[in-house]
């Protein structure tokens, strides 16, 4: 069997299946995008196998693995045969015994297999590597509900490279946010998946990307990416408060009010009694408008602070309405 180191594991998986042999929980917390689930143990079997390690020595795990996995034999070959590719590439999380006797087992049968050296555990420690090395980020930023997010896409459109930190989350970065969300990956998985997205660009050309915190929802960023992130170049949407505040209410107004209202209810503290109060009678009253501008006041003033910080990292503002934002995205598209 041969073992490779994760980069050039990661360049044929497009072409080559992998198999990811460790436990189910383990490939649930997270794993390599796209790597099929194929566990040697259980979360049961792994975890009594783990127990009698400690306790009794690694023979005796070994022999309790064998007697585990031998009735298991011509089922890991038959699922591999689904596969149709005469090679595989396998991983567990040290690229130790599991990956060693699923690859042995698939050698025996005919298959070539290639090991990741060092396993899931390098593949983990690459991705930090990788953040360590210069990205050509320009971030886009600006006040809640100026379509950085949409303005990114239209980038894309136009032939430039991007980044949806929002789409990899599944979240739009918000309490209100949270109403939104249909559910989010695991930090491990949103992770996992944002470096996938990065190794298919370009790093000799521009990546644009939103303005973040380390914490979108409940997932976070890598720390590495969110430092080069803080001190890469921004640019600044100034858009009219009203077409603002029109487009938040298109945006989460088909939402059941008490929904707004449970999200207004957790920014309350640093909303204050009065406009707090004031926001949850005009979302009572179904004046969605009146309650996004009390509650634009506190994103405003909130973000405002924060930008105030990175002054000398804006290279350019933008002062326009939505209508402008495809000539924009255009112009950025082309920007080097």
């Amino acid at each position: 069997m041969e073992r490779i180191e994760t980069n050039a594991f990661l360049e044929g998986k497009s072409q080559i299946p992998i198999l990811d042999v460790r436990s189910p929980k383990e490939y649930e917390a997270g794993h390599i995008p796209g790597a099929i689930s194929m566990p040697l143990f259980s979360n049961e079997e792994r975890a009594e196998v783990g127990t009698l390690y400690k306790q009794k020595g690694r023979q005796a795990a070994i022999k309790r693995g064998l007697d585990i996995v031998g009735p298991k034999m011509s089922a890991f070959i038959e699922q591999a045969e689904q596969l149709a590719s005469e090679q595989l590439n396998l991983y567990c999380w040290r690229g130790g015994m599991r990956s060693d006797s699923m690859g042995w087992l698939m050698e025996r049968y005919g298959f070539k297999a290639q090991i990741l050296e060092g396993g899931y555990k390098a593949y983990r420690k690459s991705q930090r590597a990788f953040y360590e090395q210069h990205l050509p980020l320009r971030v886009i930023t600006g006040h809640t509900g100026s379509k950085k997010t949409q303005l990114l896409h239209l980038i894309a459109e136009a032939g430039g490279q991007i980044i949806d930190l929002e789409g990899h989350a599944n979240h739009q970065g918000s309490s209100f946010g949270n109403q939104k969300t249909t559910g989010q990956p695991t930090t491990e998985q949103f992770q996992n998946n944002l470096f996938e997205a990065f190794r298919q660009l370009d790093l000799d050309q521009p990546i644009w990307i939103e303005d973040e915190n380390i914490v979108i929802g409940m997932v976070n960023l890598p720390d590495e990416l969110f430092q080069q992130l803080q001190q890469s170049p921004h640019y600044f949407l100034e858009v009219p408060p009203s077409e603002r505040v029109a487009f938040l209410v298109e945006d989460y107004g088909y939402l059941p009010v008490e929904n707004l209202m449970e999200a207004t209810r957790k920014i309350s503290k640093r909303l204050g009694p009065q406009n707090t109060k004031k926001a949850l009678e005009y979302l009572q009253a179904g004046d969605l408008a009146k309650a996004t501008e009390i509650l634009l006041w506190y994103y405003d003033k909130s973000y405002d602070k924060t930008i105030h910080k990175k002054e000398p990292l804006i290279r350019e503002r933008f002062q326009i309405t939505f209508e402008e934002l495809p000539k924009l995205a255009v112009q950025l598209a082309k920007m080097k």
